[in-house]
């Protein structure tokens, strides 16, 4: 009996359909530009409808002109450069003090068991009660605001920066002790090039708390700064006014946490 053979087609697999980044990232785009457009066009129909008391919801043309204005008065920007002040020092105070801490914490691992708990603990209290405190410490000029700025940046810093010296390639640290390098060199050399991108992190999100502990207590106490200017415009009941100074906000905040994220995605 002749042999028969039976040529079997090879099984296909199933291929998965791939898009590529230039369509993935247009079509968020589009996204993003229809959500905003359908939140304006919701916004400017309750304007219109009058559901809302007088001008809590004012229409985007109100809003435009009053954003315009803003934009023209010097008074805007005397009190944007004592806010910009306040947090760029206080950035700066808490990230440089969370990064000095994070490297302890991150090297000894007995101080890290004892002490990392508390800062967990520590960091979701909204460091606005300490206002008080700060104000009878360093008075109610800038020192107090940019004194709770700076303990609000701290913590995002500080674990981030912790969470980083844990990430650290073990041959670099051990590498640099056989050159019996200093605890400085150590941290100049090794750690710090080693954490780029999780001190640029944490720095983003101190950031974000410092700005907005900021600008808390400029609406609690102060003759200058953004917040307060926001509650001057809130007293008038202009509210026009109020929403364009919350977008002028909103974007230069945007903007600073674009450049931090755009520097941290440089140094992956």
């Amino acid at each position: 009996m002749a042999a028969t053979s039976e040529m079997r087609a090879p099984r296909r697999k199933a291929v998965a359909p791939t898009f590529s980044g230039s369509a993935s990232a247009r079509d968020a785009l589009l996204l993003r530009i229809g959500v905003a457009i359908v939140f304006l066009a919701c916004w400017e129909a309750l304007s219109r409808s009058g559901l809302f008391y007088g001008e809590v919801i004012p229409s985007l043309m109100a809003i435009g002109r009053s954003l315009l204005k803003l934009l023209s008065d010097p008074v805007f920007y005397r009190n944007l450069q004592v806010t910009a002040f306040e947090t760029a020092a206080s950035l700066a105070i808490g990230a440089g003090i969370g990064i000095a801490v994070g490297i302890v914490l991150g090297a000894n691992r007995f101080l890290m068991r004892a002490f990392e708990p508390y800062i967990y603990y520590l960091s979701p209290t909204p460091r606005i009660i300490l206002f008080p405190v700060m104000i009878m410490i360093f008075g109610v000029g800038l020192a107090s605001k940019i004194a709770l700025g700076a303990l609000s940046a701290f913590f995002a810093v500080a674990l981030s920066t912790a969470a980083g010296m844990r990430q650290i390639d073990q041959v670099l640290i051990r590498v640099g002790r056989s050159f019996r390098a200093s605890g400085w060199q150590m941290a100049m050399k090794i750690y710090l090039p080693a954490m780029r991108v999780p001190i640029l992190n944490g720095i983003r999100l101190g950031m974000g708390t410092a700005i907005i502990t900021v600008l808390l207590a400029e609406t609690k106490l102060s003759n200058q700064g953004l917040g307060y200017m926001i509650m001057q415009i809130y007293m008038r009941f202009d509210m026009p006014g109020l929403y364009a100074l919350l977008i002028v906000i909103f974007a230069l905040a945007g903007l600073c946490n674009t450049i931090i994220g755009r520097l941290a995605r440089d140094q992956v």
